[in-house]
């Protein structure tokens, strides 16, 4: 177990990384920067790709590629945003619900850490983030580009979120959206 915590925490580890260089270019191209960054309050629904990086050790529970469709309503009063995703495969979806909070970066762009819970339609068939019901925990990115369009890419990682196994499922998201 000792072993699958530290293979799971350097993956995590280098999936941020590399989201942050893919990610980077377009936080910092995303407006010119001044004292303090008013970040995006963007409210949007968008889709793109997932993929799973890991798995749980059992059958069933190899890695999965998929999508996602994923979603912010942002609030005024505080940087606190409701997310909902829903990362699916060619067997199930897993729905999730999350609180994140943001913080700006630059004036068309944030950075976010949220919590939630993923709901597995179909406990035992494989989702980008394991195969059974888990709480989640989120970072990522995101940026408007325009004045309609929102590029975002996160990693959830899923607490306990495989059967028969104690492993930690972790997903790589990137998509673009719709400002409403």
């Amino acid at each position: 177990m000792k072993g699958t915590m530290k293979r799971t925490l350097k993956s995590v580890l280098t999936l941020s990384a590399l989201a942050t260089v893919v990610i980077a270019p377009v936080l910092l191209s995303a407006g010119s920067a001044s004292a303090k960054p008013a970040g995006t309050d963007a409210n949007y629904i968008g889709a793109g790709v997932a993929a799973g990086v890991t798995n749980g050790g059992q059958d069933g529970d190899a890695a999965t590629f998929g999508g996602n469709i994923q979603g912010r309503i942002t609030t005024d009063k505080a940087p606190v945003s409701v997310r909902g995703s829903v990362l699916f495969s060619d067997e199930t979806s897993a729905i999730i619900p999350m609180v994140s909070y943001d913080v700006p970066v630059t004036n068309n762009a944030n950075v976010y850490v949220g919590a939630g819970y993923s709901f597995v339609e179909e406990n035992g068939k494989p989702t980008p983030l394991g195969n059974q019901d888990a709480p989640v925990v989120s970072v990522g990115a995101e940026a408007q580009i325009g004045q309609n369009i929102v590029v975002y890419g996160d990693t959830k990682i899923g607490i306990d979120a495989y059967q028969n196994s104690p492993n930690t499922a972790v997903s790589v998201q990137a998509g673009a959206g719709f400002r409403f």
